[in-house]
């Protein structure tokens, strides 16, 4: 119950400080929603090309994007992490965090909340509705029961993935860092994984499972039946990743020499 007011009290600070700035506010929504108006953009200009994609249709490709937003937006909102190492190590911001008697990650991903960035949500679920109208997709009254628990299995396996490289900076407090390549490397998770050679495949399914962020919960949904067994394994992932992140982040926390001179 602390944590949960916890969590309350930052969100209510957040706010306040937010609609301070209103301008700025939107500005931010509306770069993000360019951003995404981009990769949908591109999805449209490589079907102008070609009428399928290695099997899947151009709507189902689009299906899959709006999926992958979705627990995107909530990852962006909650896990806003990836400066961590130039801010909390570097600049020895971390020191402050730890004489707080509160979990330090848990801190750490209150304070840098993006609220904003869930907004990411609303344009996920309009692009999955175009595309699953023009597939003609049913919904069954446990289909959105099982959404969420793909999108929030999703969004903790980027968390998950994302605190395990934030980790890295207790063990070496250099500026240099790979979280940039990182979150590139993030994006193919949302296209089909079957585009990709067995390599690439393995690697975004066992070792940086962003597959189960878009593509496997998504192929669901299209009724791809040979996914199913991945589908489902989405939450399984997700709790086990980020469940080992926090174990190393508890161990690395103690590596941890502060900022000193």
């Amino acid at each position: 119950m602390f944590y949960i007011s916890m969590f309350f009290h930052y969100m209510g600070q957040y706010l306040k400080t937010r609609f301070q700035y209103r301008a700025d506010l939107f500005v931010e929504f509306f770069s993000d929603l360019l951003s995404q108006a981009v990769n949908f953009i591109f999805i449209l200009v490589v079907f102008g090309h070609t009428s399928l994609l290695h099997g899947w249709s151009r709507d189902e490709i689009i299906f899959i994007y709006g999926f992958f937003l979705v627990p995107f937006a909530l990852f962006s909102a909650f896990f806003n992490i990836w400066d961590f190492n130039d801010r909390y190590i570097v600049k020895g911001e971390l020191d402050r965090i730890l004489t707080r008697p509160i979990h330090s990650l848990f801190q750490i991903i209150l304070e840098r909340m993006e609220l904003e960035s869930a907004l990411g949500v609303v344009t996920g679920l309009a692009v999955m509705f175009y595309s699953g109208s023009h597939l003609g997709l049913r919904i069954t009254w446990y289909d959105p029961i099982l959404f969420i628990i793909f999108v929030v299995g999703g969004a903790l396996v980027y968390g998950g993935v994302f605190v395990m490289i934030a980790c890295i900076s207790f063990w070496t407090d250099a500026r240099t860092s790979i979280m940039p390549m990182m979150y590139n490397i993030s994006n193919y998770g949302r296209y089909p994984v079957d585009i990709y050679n067995q390599i690439i495949r393995f690697v975004l399914t066992w070792i940086l499972p962003f597959a189960f962020v878009g593509v496997y919960p998504a192929a669901y949904f299209l009724g791809k039946k040979e996914w199913f067994g991945y589908a489902f394994l989405t939450p399984v992932i997700g709790i086990v990743f980020f469940v080992i992140s926090i174990l190393v982040w508890n161990r690395g926390i103690k590596k941890y020499r502060g900022a000193g001179n």
